[in-house]
Parts: structure tokens; sequence; C-alpha cells
């Protein structure tokens, strides 16, 4: 199993940007497949980025490629995620979740196994 906590949520404005961080703890980390999702208020929890073990290879939500940019850190058993320009529309909570499967980049909150508690990002107008 493995454990993920985030951190780096919070209040900005509009045109600002955030970085995300998940830490992981348990199971070795670099064996999981990890990705970002959030969660607005009356909607469904929504797929934005997704990285292979290695970090070589990533996908992306197309409402958030251009802004959007998922990392990780194996030797820190942390991703990232760091969001530019963004917009109130964004506004959510954002989970980090692990995959054990490490040959997809899958987009359905279904392949993935552990999640973290979530991290709230407003962002005003």
């Amino acid at each position: 199993q493995v454990q993920l906590v985030e951190s780096g949520g919070g209040l900005v404005q509009a045109g600002e940007s955030l970085r995300l961080s998940c830490a992981a703890s348990g199971r070795a980390f670099s064996s999981y497949t990890m990705a970002w999702f959030r969660q607005a208020p009356g909607r469904e929890r929504e797929f934005l980025a997704t990285i292979k073990t290695s970090g070589t290879r990533t996908n992306y939500a197309d409402s958030v490629k251009d802004r959007f940019t998922i990392s990780r850190d194996n030797s820190k058993s942390t991703v990232y995620l760091q969001m530019n320009s963004l917009k109130p529309e964004d506004t959510a909570v954002y989970y980090c979740a692990a995959d054990p499967s490490p040959y997809y980049l899958r987009t359905s909150p279904n392949h993935y196994d552990y999640w973290g508690q979530g991290t709230q990002v407003t962002v005003s107008s």
C-alpha cells in the first residue's frame, strides 16, 4: 500500500500560479503511476494529468494541458502539479492518486487504488 498526502493548495487570484505537492509513504513510490484529479462541488471527479513511473511519459486533460505540468521526484517520493494562469473555474479540491499498474497512463479514477485526502484550491476573479 501507499499513503498520499497533498499540500500546497490555497487562495489565489486569477492569473496566478500554485504548485501542489503529494508526498507518498509506504510501498515503493517509484513503482506507481501517479495522477492528479480535481472535484468541484456538485461535479464529478475530473482527470487532470498522469505520469509514468520513470517520469518520462505524461498525459493531460485538454482543459489544462497548456497550463498545468505534472512531474515527480522518485528520490523524494513526491509528485507535483505546477498550475499556471489559474482561472476561477479551476476552483476545486485537488487529489493525487496512485495506480499500481506501471504500464498505462489511465484517465479514469476507477483505475487508481490509492488517494490522498485532497487540498483546496480557490481562484478568485
